[in-house]
C-alpha cells in the first residue's frame, strides 16, 4: 500500500527547523529558530508541551531522557526531558554549534560549530572532552558510528571527513560538496547518517544523489538516485531496520530508496516546495517526520508498509506493548556488529507494523508466534531447532535489518553481566578550566590568576597577583603552547606536552629572584610527557607520564626523584607539603579509585600518607585538589563534597562542606578556588548551569561557609557539637605549626580554645537539664581542667551531689595526668585516647590551659565587703535553676572559677551558695566565663603564683571520700580524706616535679576564704534551728537561717560582719608571714614544716571552733614521709 501524507501543520516560525521522535517512538519533538523545543503527542495536538532553551536552537538531539540543544549564546546545553529542566552546559564555542548529535548508547555527544571545530564530549562528565581540527569552513554536519570508532563531519570547505574518535585523526576526505564561506550560503546542510546497528555503509546526500561508503575501505559502494530527484538534497536518514534511506531535497521532495535493490520504493513531493531541513523515521519504522525551512512539521505514514495493513493516524503509544516489543526490545543487544555462526536463528523483521503477529522465518514459511509462546520454556529449545533445519541461507544474502528470535548462545558469545569498570579519570591541575578552552583559566587560587588566550589574534599567558606588592601583573607569550601552570609568591610554574619535534618542557619564571637570570627551562627525556605540576616554598615539582615524581629548586636545581604506584591525577603543594594523587587501581560501577601521598619535603624528610585510598563520593570524580592557607590539605569531589585532613585523629579525611546546598539550580555549581581556617571561608566561584566560569566576565568570587554534616543539626544539642568539632578541626592547623616550627598566632590558640570550652559548658548545661548525668560526664572528659572545675560548681549548684563527686575525681585524675612527667607524655601522646577527644591539644600545662593566677589577698578583702551577698546568692541560685542557661548573669558560679575546687569547702560546712565578692563587680557579669584563662609561665614561677600553687595543691591528690548518707555528702563532697598509704607514693611524686606546687599541711585551713558575718550567725544559730525544725535538711536549715537573719536588725548584722572581719584580719597577717622567697623553697622544707605547725596553733579566729569544725578540718592534714 503506498504510503500517506498527512496535511503539515504550523510548528515553529520561519527559519531552520529539526525534528526527531522520542526514544520509543510516543511523541514526536521539534526545535526552531524561536528557541523552543515542543513535545507533540500526534500532528493534531494543537497544545504541545513547549520547553524554551535559548533564543534560537539550531540543533537538538534526544536520547535517553536528556535533551541536548545548541543554541546562540555559543553553547550546547543539556535539559531533561520531557520535564525541560536545565541540567547545565556541555561545551562552549567561539561561534554557535550548527548540528548536535548522540552517539548510540547516549553517553556522548558531537557538535560541530561555525569555528571550524568538532567536539566529542562526555555527558556525564563535560571535562572529558575530544576536539577535532581539520576543516577550514563552518561544520554542517555530524554524525556517528553505531560502533563509536568513527565520526563523520560535512563542512563548507567542500569536504566530508572520517574521524576516528580514539586519536582524533582524520581517516579520509572526500570532496563531495559545494564551497562556500557560512552556513547561511549552503546549498545543503549535508545531514550524512551511517546504518544502523552494523555501520557497514556510510550515506551521504550529494548533489542529487546518496552516495552509499563501505566502512573500513571507504570505497563508494554505489549510488542512490531517482528522476524524481530534481534538486540538490540536503538531508538523508536511515530506517530503523537498516534497508531503507529516505532523503529529502532543498525543493521539498522525499524519496525512500530500498538500499539492497536500489530501486526507490516512496516518493513524496511537499505541499508547498519549501526546502526540507529536519527529517526522522519512527523508532518502530511505518512513518517519517518532516520539517521545513518555514517551522512546518509535517508526516508520512504507511512508509515502506508491504501488508497493505493501515498503522494508527497517532504515534504509536509506548503504553500498549504486545509481543512483539518483547523481541524489538532485545535489538540493540543481539545486534551488535559480531560475526555469527552460519546456525543462528534470523527473521525478516516487521518493524513498520505493531498489529503484525505473525514471524517470516528467513526461509518464508510463516510461524505463528503461538508456538513459541504456549508451551513451557522447553518450547524455545523446540523452537530454535526448527528454526535452525529451516536454515540454508547465506551471509552475504543475510539483510542487514534481520533480528535474530535468540541470543548466541554463551560458547559463541561469552556474556559478563558483573560491575562495570570505569574510564579512568584524566590528569588535570587544580584551579583550571578545560585545556580546549580558547580562553581559559590555567590556575585561580590564593595567590593570584593565569589566564591563556589561544586564538587567531594571540597566543598568550596572562598573570595578575591578587596582591600586586608580590609582583606586578606580567604578560607572556606562549609559543611553546604550555598548557599547565602554577602561581606561588616565588615563581611562576609553566608547563607543555611534547610534540614530534619538541621533548616537553617544564619552564619557571623565578619572579622573585634576586640575581638578573630569572627564568629557566628543564627537558623531560624522550616519551616523558609532564601531567601535573606545582610548586612549594623553594621547591617546585611535575608529575609525568613515566609515573615518575621529580622535584627541582626553586633556582632549577634537579632534586629528589620518586615513583608513583599509578598514573598522576593531580598535585599540589604548600611549603615544605607536596601532595600527590594519583589511580590506585580500575574503580566499578561509576567510582574512581584513587590514592593519595603526603610528602614533607623540609630538612626532615617524611612521607605522611603513604598512598591512602583517597574517599570520593558514590560515582564522583576529583575536582580540585589543595591545601588550605594554613597548610591542611583538602580536596573537592564531583559532587561538591569539600573534604579536609583531619591531624587530630590519625590523618584521616572529614567532609567540611556540602557546596550542592548552597546551589540553587540542578546544574549550577561551586568552582572551589581557595580554602581559609582561620577565619572559617570555602572561596569559589559561582557557576550558573555550568561546572566552571568563562573568562569573561570575570567571575564574582563567593565565599560559603563550613559546615560538619553531624546529625540533628537543627536541634540546639546537634548545633554546639557540629560547633564544637568543627573548632577542633579547624584549629589542628596551629599545632602542627607549633610541632613544626613554624611561626602562629598565640592568640588564635587560646581563643579557639575558650571557644571549645565554653560549648562544651553549655553542652554539660544543656544536659544537666535534660537529667543526662552520665552524659555530662563524657562531655567533662574533653574539657580542660579549669572547665571541669566550672562543671563540679555547676553540678553542686543544680543539686546533682553524686553527678559533682564523680567530677571532682575526674579533676584529680586531670590534675595528676598535668603533674606527670613531660618526657612520659610526649611517649604515650601517638596512643592516648585524650589526644584525639581533643583533638590534638596537648594534655601537658601549656601556656593556655593554666588557670588564672589569683591574688590571694585582693580576693580575701573582696569576701569581707558585705553580708549582704548571701540574700543575693539565694536570689540568683533560683533564677539558675528556672534558666540554667540565663545569658545576662553568665552563670555566677562560673564567672570566676576557683583553682583548686576541694579547698573551697574546707569549712565546716558546705556553702553551695556562696559566690566570690567580685561578682558584684559590673564588669563581671558582662565577662566571658572562661575570661579567666590567662598564660603564664610554668617554668619561672613568681612568689604570687606560688602562693597559688599551695592553693591549688590538694587538687593533684585523689583524696575524695565516699558519701555515707545524703546529708552527709551535702556537707562533705568536696573535703578531701586522710590518705591511705598508696597515696603517699602519688604525692611524693607530685612533690618531686613540680617543686612550686608544694603545700604544708595546715595552710589549707588558714588559707580558706574566711566568714562571713551570716555564717557565723549561722554557726552559733544551727542547734535552735534544728530544734525548732529537726526534719530539715542541709540546705533547708541554710535557707531557714536565711530568713531568720533577715528578721535581725542592722546593728545586729553590723556586729556579726565585724566578728567576721575580726577573723579575716587575722588570717591574712599570718598569710603575709608565711610567704617566702623563691630561692629558698627547696632549702626550708624541714623549716617550713615546724612553721606551720607553729602557725596551726595560733589564734585565727575569735570565736574558738567547735569540736565538729576542727574534726573536719584535721581532714586537711597529711603526713609527709
Amino acid at each position: 500500500m503506498p504510503s500517506t501524507q498527512k496535511p503539515m501543520r504550523y510548528g515553529h516560525t520561519e527559519g531552520h527547523t529539526d525534528v526527531c521522535f522520542d526514544d520509543i517512538g510516543s511523541c514526536i519533538v521539534t526545535c526552531g529558530s524561536d528557541g523552543d523545543v515542543r513535545i507533540w503527542e500526534n500532528l493534531d495536538d494543537d497544545d504541545p508541551k513547549s520547553i524554551n532553551v535559548g533564543e534560537k536552537a539550531y540543533s537538538f538531539a534526544l536520547k535517553n531522557g536528556r535533551l541536548v540543544t545548541a543554541v546562540s549564546n555559543n553553547t550546547v546545553q543539556i535539559h531533561t526531558f520531557p520535564e525541560g529542566a536545565p541540567d547545565g552546559i556541555l561545551t562552549r564555542f567561539t561561534t554557535n554549534a550548527n548540528h548536535v548529535v548522540f552517539n548510540r548508547d547516549g553517553t556522548k555527544i558531537a557538535a560541530g560549530s561555525s569555528d571550524f571545530m568538532v567536539k566529542v564530549v562526555e555527558v556525564t562528565d563535560s571535562s572529558q572532552q575530544k576536539t577535532f581540527r581539520g576543516h577550514d569552513a563552518p561544520v554542517l554536519s555530524l554524525s556517528f558510528d553505531p560502533q563509536d570508532a568513527f565520526l563523520t563531519s560535512a563542512s563548507c570547505d567542500g569536504s566530508v571527513r572520517v574521524w576516528k574518535i580514539s586519536d582524533q585523526t582524520c581517516v579520509t576526505s572526500w570532496p563531495l560538496l559545494q564551497k562556500c564561506n557560512d552556513v547561511i550560503n549552503a546549498k545543503s546542510i549535508c545531514r550524512l547518517a551511517w546504518q544502523p546497528k552494523s555501520g557497514k555503509l556510510l550515506a551521504v546526500p550529494a548533489e542529487k544523489v546518496v552516495k552509499l561508503y563501505r566502512r573500513e575501505t571507504w570505497d563508494n559502494q554505489f549510488d542512490l538516485s531517482d528522476n524524481f530527484i530534481t534538486q540538490t538534497l540536503s538531508i538523508v536518514t536511515w530506517s530503523p531496520c537498516g534497508q531503507y534511506v529516505a532523503a529529502g531535497s532543498v525543493d521539498g521532495c522525499i524519496a525512500v530508496w530500498n538500499v539492497d535493490t536500489q530501486e526507490c520504493v516512496e516518493r513524496m513531493k511537499h505541499e508547498k516546495g519549501y526546502t526540507i531541513c529536519g527529517l526522522a523515521w519512527h523508532p518502530k519504522g511505518g512513518q517519517i517526520a518532516y520539517t521545513d525551512t518555514e517551522g512546518n512539521l509535517g508526516l508520512l505514514e504507511n512508509v515502506c508498509n508491504r501488508d497493505g495493513k493501515k498503522s494508527s493516524g497517532k504515534v504509536s503509544s509506548a503504553v500498549t506493548k504486545d509481543y512483539n516489543d518483547l523481541f524489538d526490545e532485545d535489538d540493540d543487544f543481539l545486534n551488535t556488529d559480531l560475526i555469527e555462526p552460519r546456525s543462528s536463528p534470523r527473521v525478516v523483521s516487521n518493524e513498520e507494523d505493531d498489529d503484525d503477529d505473525d514471524l517470516m522465518l528467513a526461509s518464508g514459511h510463516p510461524r505463528h508466534r503461538g508456538a513459541i509462546i504456549e508451551d513451557d520454556e522447553n518450547s524455545l529449545d523446540t523452537a530454535l531447532m526448527k528454526v535452525n533445519s529451516n536454515l540454508e541461507k547465506d551471509d552475504d544474502n543475510d539483510q542487514d535489518g534481520s533480528i535474530p528470535v535468540l541470543p548466541v548462545s554463551t560458547t559463541q558469545r561469552p556474556f559478563y553481566d558483573g560491575p562495570m569498570p570505569t574510564p579512568q579519570q584524566k590528569p588535570f591541575q587544580s584551579g583550571s578550566t578545560p585545556s580546549h578552552l580558547t580562553h581559559r583559566f590555567m590556575v585561580w587560587n590564593s595567590i593570584g590568576i593565569i589566564r591563556c588566550y589561544n586564538d587567531e589574534q594571540d597566543n598568550a599567558i596572562d598573570v595578575e597577583f591578587h596582591d600586586t606588592s608580590i609582583h606586578h601583573a606580567t604578560h607572556l607569550p606562549n609559543s611553546l603552547n604550555h598548557t599547565m601552570a602554577d602561581l606561588s609568591s616565588e615563581a611562576i610554574l609553566l608547563a607543555c606536552e611534547s610534540t614530534e619535534e619538541l621533548a616537553s618542557k617544564l619552564h619557571c619564571v623565578h619572579f622573585s629572584s634576586w640575581d638578573s637570570n630569572k627564568e629557566w627551562t628543564v627537558d623531560m627525556p624522550k616519551d616523558e610527557d609532564i601531567e601535573a605540576i606545582c610548586l612549594g616554598q623553594g621547591w617546585a615539582a611535575c608529575a609525568t607520564s613515566a609515573m615518575l615524581t621529580r622535584v627541582f629548586t626553586i633556582g632549577g636545581v634537579q632534586k629528589e626523584i620518586f615513583s608513583l604506584p599509578g598514573p598522576v591525577v593531580s598535585m599540589a603543594g604548600h611549603g615544605e607539603q607536596l601532595v600527590v594523587i594519583y589511580h590506585r587501581g580500575t574503580g566499578f560501577d561509576g567510582d574512581q579509585c584513587l590514592g593519595v601521598q603526603l610528602i614533607e619535603l623540609g630538612k626532615k624528610k617524611r612521607q605522611v600518607l603513604h598512598g591512602n585510598p583517597l574517599p570520593l563520593t558514590r560515582k564522583s570524580y576529583l575536582m580540585w585538589v589543595g591545601f588550605s592557607a594554613e597548610g591542611t590539605p583538602c580536596y573537592v569531589d564531583s559532587e561538591g563534597i569539600v573534604k579536609m585532613l583531619n591531624r587530630g585523629l590519625g590523618n584521616t579525611w572529614i567532609p567540611v562542606c556540602d557546596t550542592r546546598e548552597y546551589c540553587k539550580g540542578k546544574s549550577d555549581h561551586y568552582w572551589v578556588i581557595g580554602i581559609h581556617e582561620n577565619p572559617q571561608q570555602l572561596r569559589c566561584i559561582p557557576c550558573k548551569g555550568a561546572r566552571f566560569p568563562p573568562t569573561l566576565p570575570r567571575p564574582a568570587v563567593a565565599i560559603l561557609s563550613f559546615k560538619l554534616p553531624y546529625c540533628q543539626i537543627t536541634t540546639e544539642k546537634g548545633q554546639m557539637e557540629e560547633q564544637f568539632w568543627r573548632s577542633v578541626v579547624f584549629h589542628n592547623h596551629l599545632d602542627y605549626l607549633s610541632k613544626n616550627g613554624y611561626e602562629y598566632d598565640e592568640n588564635a590558640k587560646n581563643e579557639a580554645a575558650k571557644e571549645q570550652q565554653e560549648l562544651l559548658m553549655k553542652l554539660f548545661a544543656l544536659s544537666c537539664k535534660l537529667e543526662r548525668e552520665f552524659r555530662c560526664v563524657e562531655l567533662a572528659d574533653l574539657m580542660t581542667q579549669n572547665a571541669v572545675n566550672l562543671a563540679i560548681k555547676y553540678a553542686s549548684r543544680s543539686r546533682k551531689l553524686i553527678l559533682a563527686q564523680r567530677l571532682s575525681e575526674m579533676a584529680v585524675e586531670k590534675a595528676t595526668e598535668m603533674a606527670a612527667p613531660e618526657e612520659d607524655e610526649e611517649e604515650e601522646e601517638e596512643d592516648d585516647f585524650r589526644n584525639h577527644l581533643n583533638a590534638g591539644y596537648s594534655n601537658s600545662t601549656t601556656e593556655w590551659s593554666q588557670p588564672r593566677v589569683r591574688n590571694l589577698l585582693h580576693e580575701q578583702d573582696m569576701e569581707d565587703s558585705k553580708e549582704a551577698d548571701a540574700v543575693e546568692e539565694v536570689e540568683e541560685m533560683q533564677k539558675l535553676r528556672q534558666n540554667p542557661f540565663c545569658k545576662t548573669v553568665g552563670l555566677p558560679e562560673m564567672s570566676t572559677p576557683k583553682s583548686a575546687v576541694i579547698t573551697s569547702s574546707s569549712q565546716g560546712r558546705v556553702n553551695p551558695f556562696k559566690v566570690s565578692a567580685n561578682q558584684k563587680d559590673p564588669t563581671a557579669h558582662s565577662a566571658n566565663i572562661l575570661d579567666n584563662m590567662s598564660k603564664f609561665s610554668k617554668n619561672t614561677p613568681t612568689p604570687n603564683s606560688r602562693a597559688v600553687n599551695k592553693q591549688k595543691s590538694p587538687v593533684i591528690k585523689p583524696l575524695i571520700p565516699k558519701p555515707k548518707s545524703k546529708q552527709a555528702l551535702a556537707a562533705t563532697f568536696f573535703q578531701p580524706r586522710p590518705p591511705r598509704a598508696g597515696d603517699k607514693a602519688v604525692e611524693e611524686k607530685a612533690e618531686n616535679i613540680l617543686p612550686e606546687i608544694q603545700a604544708a599541711p595546715t595552710e589549707n585551713t588558714e588559707n580558706k576564704r574566711p566568714k562571713t558575718g551570716f555564717q557565723m550567725w549561722l554557726e552559733e544559730n544551727r542547734e535552735s534551728i534544728l530544734a525548732d525544725n529537726p526534719d530539715l535538711e542541709e540546705a533547708d536549715i541554710i535557707k531557714e537561717g536565711m530568713s531568720r537573719f533577715r528578721v535581725l536588725s542592722s546593728d545586729e548584722r553590723m556586729v556579726w560582719t565585724e566578728k567576721a572581719k575580726g577573723g579575716a584580719a587575722g588570717n591574712s597577717a599570718e598569710a603575709k608571714k608565711r610567704k617566702r622567697p623563691a630561692d629558698a623553697k627547696n632549702e626550708g622544707k624541714e623549716k617550713l614544716e615546724e612553721k606551720s605547725k607553729e602557725d596551726s596553733s595560733l589564734p585565727k579566729k575569735r570565736k574558738p571552733l567547735d569540736p565538729s569544725t576542727n574534726v573536719r578540718l584535721s581532714a586537711f592534714a597529711f603526713k609527709q614521709s
